[in-house]
């Protein structure tokens, strides 16, 4: 590695520091469309115009940050990813996409010699932990918002759409304004997972997202003394929440690739002396294809449905969203495997079990491709843990600018 890439990725690591402090108590807390998410918008917005770009935020309000290329009239380079992150998250997840788009543009627009511009772009709430629906910014962009988007509730009772309004951005766009499209779009992000690290790869190239689904279950029974009613005779709806997660963690273990969380769960009344009545809780899903996702969204329900029946209780599902399995496009991936492999750096393919704005960026037909980074600390992600070695960022920024340039180049 050369010096000038040191130094590219000091700044960058410097960056990703100073975003770390926003809102920080063990970890960073940014949530989507919150005040944090705000201020490094605002910090990103300022190093882009000092970059030479023309920062510009959209009607989602996205920040969108352009590098004219020499043809005025050729569809566009778009790389990015977005700033927010869950409640006390690391360093990296999301602002190392941003930031290394960042440094990449900066270097490609000082050199010049590409045909097509290069847009950095950093998307809104991708996030789902605020509203349950994540993802915000790229949706908004492709026209995938739901009918029910505005309305959708955090835990201090806010609407998506008052959030939104709070941030001087109107009111939600009801149309997507993807037009023109990208010529492609390329994603870097840490792995949030262990799979490099355990090949000894700094760097990866994803070859496909997998497909999610977010289900929300109610169990309602019958509230009661804890001392009174006997154990036969009751209807517990944490009994029955109990039960859905033992039998939705085995229909996960049983579907190969496939995997399933329970991170959040609400009982009702909440007192230590009385069987509660209502259990809501919030499973994810994910599966690597179609056929395992679908498997594992009816088996879902299904165990909701018995969980319910052995608990004396019964279940409300709701599917709140939904997402196929998404692969990668080859012409990008090939951009990003070269500039990998222009490091004397083996490219290592591997899959994505998260989701990200790339997937969205697919499914609206953009050409998509995602750099991986090697997540280090066991590939711990969502955490203030979260470690990505120096080295690894280093071989990031000489990878993604080559190939950002090959596709500028096109």
């Amino acid at each position: 590695m050369t010096s000038t890439l040191d130094g590219r990725a000091d700044r960058l690591l410097d960056r990703l520091d100073t975003l770390f402090e926003i809102g920080f108590v063990e970890g960073t807390n940014r949530p989507g469309l919150g005040a944090g998410e705000q201020r490094a918008f605002e910090l990103v917005e300022g190093w882009m115009a000092d970059a030479g770009l023309d920062p510009r935020t959209d009607a989602a309000g996205n920040l969108v940050g352009r590098c004219p290329g020499s043809e005025a009239g050729l569809a566009e380079v778009w790389s990015g990813s977005h700033l927010d992150t869950p409640p006390d998250g690391g360093r990296f997840d999301g602002a190392l996409g941003v930031l290394a788009a960042l440094d990449a543009a900066e270097s490609i627009a000082a050199a010049g010699g590409v045909s097509r511009g290069v847009t950095v772009v950093a998307f809104r709430m991708e996030e789902g932990c605020r509203f349950g629906r994540g993802v915000f910014g790229s949706r908004a962009l492709c026209g995938m918002l739901e009918d029910d988007e505005a309305d959708l509730l955090d835990a201090d009772g806010v609407t998506l759409g008052e959030a939104f309004a709070t941030l001087g951005l109107g009111a939600l766009p009801t149309t997507g304004w993807l037009d023109p499209a990208p010529f492609a779009f390329v994603e870097t992000h840490i792995e949030q997972g262990p799979a490099l690290a355990a090949l000894r790869a700094p760097l990866g190239v994803v070859s496909s997202i997998a497909g999610m689904a977010g289900i929300e279950i109610g169990f309602r029974g019958r509230r009661g003394h804890a001392g009174t009613v006997p154990m036969g005779l009751r209807s517990d709806a944490v009994s029955a929440a109990a039960g859905f997660v033992e039998r939705v963690g085995a229909l996960a273990r049983s579907i190969p690739g496939a995997v399933a969380t329970v991170g959040r769960l609400t009982v009702s009344p909440g007192a230590t002396n009385t069987i509660p009545d209502l259990a809501e809780l919030f499973a994810d899903l994910r599966a690597p294809a179609e056929g395992p996702l679908e498997m594992l969204v009816s088996g879902a329900r299904s165990a909701a449905k018995d969980a319910a029946v052995a608990a004396g209780c019964e279940a409300d599902v709701a599917v709140r969203w939904r997402y196929e399995p998404v692969p990668m496009d080859e012409r990008p991936s090939t951009a990003v495997r070269r500039g990998i492999e222009s490091l004397g750096i083996d490219a290592v393919e591997l899959p994505s079990g998260a989701g990200h704005d790339a997937a969205i960026m697919a499914m609206a037909g953009v050409p998509s491709a995602m750099l991986f980074v090697r997540s280090d600390a066991g590939g711990l992600s969502h955490a203030p843990g979260e470690s990505t070695a120096r080295d690894s960022v280093v071989a990031c920024v000489g990878a993604l600018e080559p190939a950002l340039r090959e596709l500028a180049a096109a």
